[in-house]
Parts: C-alpha cells; structure tokens; sequence
C-alpha cells in the first residue's frame, strides 16, 4: 500500500500548477491534503472529474480559504469521519479519520502556533486531544498511522541551523516534546526510525529562495504504532515535487 501527504498551500492553486499530473503518475492508493483551502463547490466540475476513481472526503474549515483537509481512498470500503470529536478544533477542518482493516489512518493539519505563540496553547490542546484519541485506538486493539503537516520539527536534525529557532513555533522545547509525547506511547516515526541520520526537509519558507538553498523543516511526518512499523518498507520525501511551500512524502506499506 502506497499513503502519500501533501500540504498543497491551496488545493485550486496546486491543480492550476499540475500538481495532480504528479499524483497520477505516483498513483498511492491513498492521498492525504492539507491546506486546502477550499469547500468543493469552489472547484469545477472538471477538477472533480481528476479524483476518479478515489473515493473522496472534504473536511473543510468553516472559514473560506483558511486550512482545510481532503482525503482520497482508492478502496471504495473505507469508512471516513472527520474531525477529533472537540469542535473547537473540528470547524478548522485540520483532521479526517480513515479506518482500514488493519489500521486507522489520520490525515492531520496540526495548528501553527503563530509568530506572536499565541495559538501554541491552542496547539498543544490539539496534540493532547490527538494523543488520548490514538491511545483510546491502541487499548481497543487497533494499529494507527498519523501523517500530514505534524507542523514541527522533532530535533535538530529535522531543522536547518536549530540554533536560531528554538523561540519559533516548529521548535518550540514544549512542541517538540509533544513529539517525543507521541512517540512514548506506542508510535513510531517511520522516517527517522528508517533514517537515523537521515536530513530531508519538507517544508521551506518562500523567503530568501530556502528551498534553492534547501534550508528547510520536516514538518510532514508518518507516525505508525509500533506494532504496524514492520511492516513499513520506505518512506520517501519527493522534494523534487513543486506546488507548494511543502513536498508530498510516501508511506511504503507491506
């Protein structure tokens, strides 16, 4: 099974660009977006003609043109819900649920703390939500999977020259030990725990060509429960892929 995650920074604009050429070539059986940016009465008919032959779902934020996630699922089977079930972070569009057979799969928007860290609280309280939701899945027997723009990075491997952000929210002490929170409770990040060593970036501010310079952040992640991760083979960072300030990466599933 092939999961790929992609903030596209605006789903109209990523289609506009040719961004879905990439998916269709890639073909995953399942696309999670972030940022979309959009409601579907926004796209043309033509547009919603290039998802076939995915089963799809929208969760988008109330607001127009702010955050928003889709999840497309190539197996018509699939049960989807949104949301995390607390509506103060659920009319921000930032989660779908997917339950496979063998797993629950979240396609995640996690907030960004601000520049002033005034939505840090908000975004620690989506994290703790988030954590007593995958840890209510792991007593109930069931494996999960976390992806999309986790929205910080873990250490600082995972950001270029750390030493200049640990008063930027991404890399906050109390963000990122909500990262190693989740990892403590039966997750996995596949990434790193394939990768030790590895430095691929995710993400790259427009500002002053960081992605030419690749002086990005892994932002983006796939977090398995521990008793799922053997069965992982790859996952892939495609940060060829343009459209967007984020690159899609892929989840190899046996």
């Amino acid at each position: 099974m092939k999961i790929t995650t992609w903030n596209v920074a605006g789903l109209r604009a990523m289609l506009k660009k040719g961004g879905w050429d990439w998916v269709k070539q890639h073909d995953p059986d399942v696309i999670c977006l972030q940022e979309i940016k959009a409601m579907p009465e926004q796209l043309t008919e033509e547009n919603h003609q290039l998802f076939a032959p995915y089963k799809v779902l929208w969760n988008p934020a109330e607001k127009k043109g702010y955050s928003g996630t889709l999840t497309l699922v190539k197996d018509q089977t699939v049960k989807m819900k949104k949301g995390l079930g607390v509506d103060r972070f659920d009319h921000e569009g930032r989660t779908i649920q997917a339950e496979f057979e063998e797993f629950v799969l979240f396609n995640l928007y996690v907030p960004n703390g601000g520049r002033d860290l005034g939505r840090v609280p908000f975004k620690l309280g989506f994290y703790t939500t988030l954590l007593e939701l995958c840890n209510s899945y792991h007593h109930a027997g069931k494996q999960v999977i976390i992806c999309g723009d986790i929205n910080t990075a873990h250490e600082e491997i995972d950001v270029h020259n750390p030493r200049t952000k640990h008063k930027i929210t991404g890399f906050l002490p109390e963000e990122r030990a909500w990262i190693t929170k989740f990892l403590s409770n039966g997750l996995v990040d596949s990434y790193r725990a394939l990768n030790p060593e590895g430095v691929q970036y995710t993400y790259w501010s427009y500002m002053q060509n960081q992605r030419g310079k690749n002086q990005g952040w892994r932002l983006d992640y796939f977090m398995v429960s521990e008793n799922l991760f053997p069965g992982v083979k790859d996952v892939i960072t495609h940060q060829e892929v343009l459209g967007s300030d984020h690159c899609p990466v892929t989840l190899i599933l046996e």
